[in-house]
């Protein structure tokens, strides 16, 4: 290690300690140079028993291959967000999720430091969950489908094809075979599922939800699996997901983000409808429809190998992919007279449409967030309007004011929305400038200083131009 001024190493070793995370810090010899306190809580241990030894006299479990702080040492490459599971000093089990970083000198790597998570207490409040979704599924006994909010009439569109897959829906909601969703986000996948759940014969059992992404392996399989008594420490006889949906639906989204290894677990189930608590040497039979969404394409997660091709046919019994709203333009004026109805009643304004410059931007903008964000730019824009009308001047920051948002209004040339006022020759110069900007902006892909090229005037000048269109 650098030698490090007394006070650098002393205001150093202050912070590391107050933060509220495990740091376990080794040199390029895996010996300890810093172990906090909190550290040596989840891992059962006194600081002494582990600062300046070597990580494998601490923790005798671990191999230079298991331990992910001797790995990085080795590699020079971090490793994000792993399970590690290993024995301490006193032959507890230890659960932790770690992320470890190399340490580096310039070129030189000089050790290694880990930020660890007590995976314990992660899998504590997963038990929680659990817990809280077995006192929902008790509840729906006496209240019918209580965990379901929305039905497929809540799916609001006037777009004939989108139409079709709704009433598809109603019509195969009526099957057990699982279903896959396809969707970008903000589509109203959920929302959509909820809906079919609701169309089935399972619409009075229960419905639950799980997303998939950012749960490490263990916690998720435990989660959807259940736990037998002594699986790890502290762990009890508890019921997964699939045990509590049990005769209804259970909803997983983000399913590419779910781990490969329990891919396979889950296609196991899919296949005999048996679940088998982690640390069970039995199996239960489940009665569970699985309706699993992706935000990405099915294809690009088969070609990058986030989803497994045998599961990927399990499931695509029947696959429904969600339009996006650019692609059903004659959805957006509708569901924004929706969402001003919607507000007007939860913001006690009387609000009545919008102006025609705003129309134009809400049919040109491409949504990439689908109704989620028009709904949200609606909210926006009625808490922040102040006339009968909504403005193009009340839509967020971010929309207004960004020249790559200009190129989604039309140009003037292309649409009959725009009538030529009088023969006013400064109008109608106006007019083609504009058009001729907005034209150079669609080219460029937003991009200024090529916009300024085309139009062979200077970048200042187009951005002066470009304000007074703006505002």
């Amino acid at each position: 290690m650098v030698p490090l001024t007394a006070l650098t190493q002393e205001v150093l070793t202050a912070i590391l300690k107050g933060i509220d995370e495990g740091i376990h810090v080794v040199n390029t010899q895996g010996k300890t140079i810093f172990y906090n306190e909190v550290a040596a809580k989840h891992d059962g241990m006194d600081v002494k028993e582990v600062e300046g030894k070597h990580l494998i006299d601490a923790f005798p479990s671990l191999t230079e291959e298991s331990s992910t702080l001797l790995k990085v040492i080795k590699t020079g490459q971090p490793i994000y967000n792993q399970t590690q599971v290993y024995m301490n000093l006193h032959g507890t089990r230890i659960d932790t999720i770690n992320t470890t970083l190399p340490i580096f000198l310039g070129e030189e790597i000089i050790g290694a430091v880990e930020i660890a998570k007590d995976y314990s207490r992660m899998k504590l409040l997963a038990e929680r969950l659990l817990d809280l979704q077995k006192g929902l599924n008790k509840s729906s006994k006496k209240k019918v489908n209580i965990q379901v909010n929305y039905t497929l009439n809540d799916l609001l569109t006037v777009n004939p094809p989108f139409q079709s897959i709704k009433n598809e829906a109603k019509k195969l909601a009526k099957s057990d075979s699982p279903i896959l969703v396809y969707g970008e986000s903000g589509t109203g996948k959920e929302l959509f599922v909820q809906g079919v759940h609701h169309e089935s014969p399972r619409s009075s059992e229960p419905f639950i939800a799980q997303n998939c992404a950012a749960i490490p392996e263990t916690l998720l399989e435990s989660i959807l699996f259940g736990t037998a008594k002594g699986s790890y420490t502290g762990a009890i006889d508890r019921k997964g997901l699939f045990e509590f949906a049990d005769g209804g639906t259970l909803f997983l989204d983000e399913l590419h983000t779910m781990p490969i290894e329990l891919q396979a677990k889950l296609l196991r189930v899919l296949e005999d409808g048996m679940v088998r608590r982690v640390g069970s040497s039995q199996s239960v039979s489940v009665n569970v429809r699985v309706i699993a969404a992706m935000n990405v394409n099915p294809n690009k997660a088969l070609q990058e190998q986030t989803l497994r091709a045998d599961l990927y046919y399990r499931l695509n019994v029947f696959t429904f992919s969600l339009i996006p709203l650019r692609e059903r333009k004659e959805d957006i004026l509708f569901l924004a007279d929706h969402f001003i109805k919607k507000f007007n009643q939860k913001l006690y304004k009387n609000i009545s449409g919008y102006e025609k410059k705003l129309e134009l931007f809400l049919m040109n903008y491409q949504w990439p967030g689908n109704v989620r964000e028009l709904k949200h730019t609606i909210e926006y824009m009625m808490n922040v309007c102040e006339e009968k009308q909504l403005k193009y001047k009340d839509l967020p920051s971010m929309l207004r004011h960004l020249p790559s948002m200009l190129r989604h209004l039309p140009s003037t040339t292309t649409t009959n929305n725009v009538v030529m006022e009088s023969l006013s020759l400064r109008k109608n110069i106006e007019t083609l400038e504009k058009d001729l900007i907005l034209n150079a902006l669609e080219l460029s892909e937003g991009n200024i200083n090529q916009a300024a090229k085309l139009l062979e005037i200077p970048r200042q000048t187009l951005q002066y131009k470009l304000k007074k269109i703006i505002d």
